[in-house]
C-alpha cells in the first residue's frame, strides 16, 4: 500500500476539513486547550507520558518517563489500567494537533517513530491479548490511529513503508475485532468502542468490498448494542455518566463518518443517540458537570452536548452547549461546521426537572442558572461493573455549589479501596444492621444484588415528589423493606423520609457525604454545611437518632482522592421505623431563616392522634410562608375520614399545604 493509493479520496470523507483555519480558530477561542495539547505533545517527544485529558478514562498524576526504549507493556504499581490507557495512543492525536498548530516536523517524526516501534514490538499474540491487545484498546486505536494519521498527510516523514505498515496493522486490528465479537459485547460498552473503531478503520481505508463489509458488520453490531444498552429514557444501562458519554462519543463519530460517506444509519442508532445526548441536559449540574455517579469523574459535559447539537440540529441542545464549537469538536467536525453552528437557533428545554424512570434517575431542579439548586435521586438497576451500590442515593447542589456528593470511583484495583468508593457506605443512602444491600465480589462483579422498587413521582409548579425502595434487606431474618420519599418545596426546601418496614429489631445508618470544599458542623440534631457561597442546614426530626461526624474520602477524578466529612445518622428500633430529615439551602447573604417543627397527625373523623408508625408531619416556616407536609406510612383513613396536622386537613398519603393559601385539600403528591 503506497501513500498515493492510501489517500485516494477527498478529505470530506473523514474528519477535519481545513487544519490551518481550525488552528487559527482554536488559538483565538481555546488558548488553554492549545497550551494543554502542546504540553502533552512536547512531553511525548521526551518519552514522558501523563494522562490528564478531559475524557481520559483512567487519569494519571505522575508522568511515566522512559529514559531509553519505550516498554509498551510497562505497569507502574499494581494497576494495569496504565497499560490499557498507554496502549490506546490517544496522545497520537495530540501530536497531530500540535503538528497542525505549529507545522513543526518534530511532531510528525515522533508520531511515525512511535507508530512503527509499536507495530514492530507489539504483534498480536496470545501473550498480548490481555495487555496491549485487549479488544477495547484495539477498538480505541481504530479511532485514534485513524484520526491522527491524517494530520500528517503532507509531512515528508510519511513514507510508503510507513503507510503500508499502518495499513497492514489496522487490517489486523479490523479482523481481530470482528473475530472477537461475542454476546458479552452486545451489553458492554466494549462492544460499542470496538465496533466504533472498526467503522473508523473502514472509513479511513481506501474503499473496497472488504471495507464495505467492515462497515456493515460494525453498524449491524452497533444497532443491536443501541437496542440493548440504551434504555428508553436515553441512559446507557451501566449507570455511569462517564461511560455513557464514552459510548455517546463513539456513536457520534459514526454519525459523522456515515453522513460524510453517504452511508445509511439504522434508525435505532439515530433515535437512541439523540436521547443519550438529551440525558446530558437532564443530569448537568449548574456548573455544567456530570454527577460522579458510578465510575464517573467530575467532568464538564458541554462538549458532548455541543457536538450533538450540531449533529441533530437541535436548538435545545445548542442552548446547553458552548456558544462556539469546543476544541475537540471543531477538529472532528471541521471549520465549516463551526460557521453553521454559530447560525443555529437556541431554545429552552420544556422541562426543568426530569424523571428518567427506566434508569431510575430523577433530577429536581429550581432553574437553569449557574446558581440554581438541584437534587438527584437514584433508584434503578445496578448497572454492572461500572455501576455502584447507590440505590436511594441523593446528590444535592445548592446555589450552584455541591453539598451532598457521591464519593466517586478512585481506581479499579480490586480490594478495600475499590469497595470504599463503591459500597453503599460511600453514597448518600442507608444501610441496615451494618450489612451491604449490594455486595462486591471483585472490582467488577457482585455476589449479591438488590432489586429496585421504582415508584410514582409527581411534579407540580410548586412541589415535586419522588419515591423509591429496594429489596436488598429482605433476606435478613425479619427482613426490611427500605423506602425513601422525597418532597421538594421549591426552590430550596427538601424533605427526606426513609421508611423501614419490618417486624423485627434492627439498627439503621444514614450517610450524608459532604463536599470537601466546605466545613460541616453538628449542633444537637442540626447539621450545617458551610460552603463558599451558601449554607445548607439538615434537621433530623426522628426520636432516637444519634449523629456522628467522621472523615471519609471522595474522588473527583480517577487516581485522585481527597478528605471530606460525612455525617452518619444512627437509629435502632423494633418494628416499623422512620428517619425524618428536612434540608434547607440558602445563599450566605440571605437573611431568610427557617423554622422546622415536627407536628402530630390525627384523624379528622375520630379526632385521635396517629402514632408515628402510621403518619408523620412537619411544619416549615420560610420566606414568609408556612408549609405543612403530611406523610402517611400506612393506610390510616377510615371511610370518609381525612388526616389533619396543624389545622390542615386532606386526603392522601403525601400532602403539602401552603397555609397562607389553603388549610383544606392541599396539594396531593401521592394518594
Amino acid at each position: 500500500m503506497t501513500k498515493a493509493d492510501f489517500f485516494d479520496r477527498e478529505n470530506e470523507c473523514y474528519y477535519f476539513d481545513d487544519p490551518d483555519a481550525i488552528a487559527d480558530f482554536c488559538r483565538e477561542n481555546w488558548p488553554e486547550d492549545v497550551s494543554h495539547i502542546l504540553r502533552i505533545a512536547d512531553e511525548v517527544i521526551r518519552n514522558e507520558f501523563l494522562f490528564d485529558l478531559k475524557w481520559d478514562m483512567e487519569r494519571t498524576y505522575e508522568p511515566v518517563i522512559f529514559d531509553k526504549e519505550i516498554v509498551w507493556d510497562y505497569k507502574p504499581g499494581n494497576d494495569p489500567e496504565f497499560i490499557y490507557q498507554f496502549n490506546r495512543h490517544r496522545f497520537f492525536i495530540c501530536l497531530g494537533q500540535a503538528y497542525a498548530l505549529t507545522k513543526d516536523e518534530k511532531y510528525a517524526k515522533k508520531f511515525f517513530e512511535l507508530l512503527m516501534h509499536w507495530i514492530k514490538n507489539m504483534p498480536l499474540c496470545n501473550q498480548n491479548k490481555w495487555s496491549c491487545w485487549r479488544t477495547i484498546e484495539a477498538g480505541l486505536r481504530g479511532e485514534y490511529w485513524s484520526k491522527a494519521f491524517r494530520y500528517f498527510k503532507d509531512s515528508p516523514h510519511m513514507t510508503d513503508e510507513i503507510v503500508d505498515a499502518f495499513y497492514q496493522s489496522l487490517t489486523v486490528h479490523a479482523n481481530y475485532l470482528i473475530e472477537s465479537h461475542s454476546p458479552f459485547r452486545l451489553m458492554s460498552n466494549w462492544g460499542v468502542l470496538e465496533n466504533h473503531g472498526l467503522f473508523n478503520i473502514a472509513m479511513t481505508f481506501p474503499q473496497s468490498e472488504q471495507t464495505k463489509e467492515y462497515a456493515k458488520i460494525a453498524l449491524d453490531h452497533m444497532a443491536t448494542e443501541a437496542r440493548l444498552q440504551i434504555m428508553s429514557d436515553g441512559v446507557q444501562w451501566e449507570q455511569s455518566p462517564m461511560y455513557h458519554n464514552e459510548v455517546l462519543h463513539c456513536y457520534m463519530d459514526v454519525l459523522i463518518l456515515a453522513k460524510r460517506n453517504h452511508i445509511p444509519i439504522p434508525a435505532v442508532i439515530y433515535e437512541k443517540v439523540h436521547k443519550m445526548a438529551l440525558v446530558n441536559i437532564a443530569w448537568s449540574k449548574p456548573d455544567h458537570h456530570q454527577f460522579m455517579n458510578g465510575d464517573s469523574d467530575d467532568t464538564d459535559v458541554r462538549d458532548m452536548i455541543t457536538k450533538a447539537a450540531y449533529l441533530f440540529d437541535d436548538p435545545v441542545l445548542k442552548k446547553h452547549g458552548f456558544k462556539v464549537l469546543d476544541f475537540e469538536t471543531v477538529w472532528d467536525l471541521g471549520i465549516g461546521a463551526e460557521y453553521e453552528y454559530e447560525e443555529m437557533e437556541e431554545e429552552e428545554s420544556e422541562n426543568i426537572s426530569f424523571a428518567l424512570m427506566d434508569s431510575g434517575n430523577y433530577y429536581l431542579r429550581s432553574n437553569w442558572s449557574e446558581t440554581g439548586n438541584l437534587l438527584h435521586f437514584q433508584c434503578g438497576t445496578l448497572g454492572a461493573g461500572h455501576g455502584h451500590s447507590d440505590k436511594l442515593h441523593i446528590d444535592l447542589v445548592i446555589n450552584g455549589e455541591d453539598v451532598l456528593m457521591d464519593a466517586g470511583r478512585y481506581n479499579y484495583v480490586a480490594g478495600p479501596e475499590r469497595y470504599e468508593f463503591k459500597d453503599p457506605t460511600a453514597h448518600n443512602t442507608l444501610t441496615v444492621d451494618d450489612r451491604l444491600f449490594t455486595v462486591c465480589k471483585d472490582s467488577w462483579e457482585c455476589s449479591k444484588l438488590s432489586q429496585p422498587v421504582n415508584q410514582k413521582h409527581t411534579f407540580t409548579d410548586e412541589y415535586e415528589f419522588v419515591q423509591g425502595g429496594h429489596l436488598g434487606y429482605m433476606d435478613l431474618e425479619n427482613g426490611v423493606f427500605v423506602n425513601r420519599k422525597i418532597i421538594y418545596i421549591k426552590p430550596d426546601v427538601y424533605i427526606i423520609m426513609d421508611e423501614l418496614y419490618t417486624g423485627g429489631s434492627h439498627k439503621y445508618e444514614q450517610y450524608f457525604h459532604f463536599n470537601s470544599q466546605g466545613e460541616v458542623t453538628v449542633n444537637g440534631k442540626k447539621v450545617t454545611y458551610h460552603g463558599k457561597t451558601q449554607e445548607t442546614e439538615l434537621y433530623f426530626l426522628s426520636d432516637g437518632v444519634n449523629l456522628q461526624k467522621k472523615q471519609t474520602r471522595l474522588s473527583r477524578n480517577y487516581n485522585q482522592a481527597e478528605q471530606n466529612e460525612t455525617v452518619v445518622a444512627r437509629l435502632k428500633k423494633k418494628g416499623f421505623a422512620s428517619m425524618f430529615t428536612v434540608i434547607y439551602g440558602k445563599k450566605k447573604e440571605s437573611m431568610d431563616e427557617i423554622l422546622v417543627e415536627k407536628v402530630p397527625v390525627k384523624s379528622n373523623f375520630k379526632q385521635n392522634y396517629h402514632p408515628d408508625e402510621w403518619a408523620e408531619a412537619v411544619e416549615i416556616s420560610v420566606h414568609g410562608k408556612q408549609y405543612v407536609a403530611i406523610i402517611c406510612h400506612q393506610e390510616v383513613n377510615t371511610p370518609t375520614d381525612q388526616t389533619e396536622a396543624s389545622s390542615c386537613l386532606g386526603f392522601g398519603n403525601v400532602i403539602v399545604f401552603n397555609k397562607a393559601r389553603e388549610t383544606e385539600v392541599g396539594e396531593v403528591l401521592l394518594y
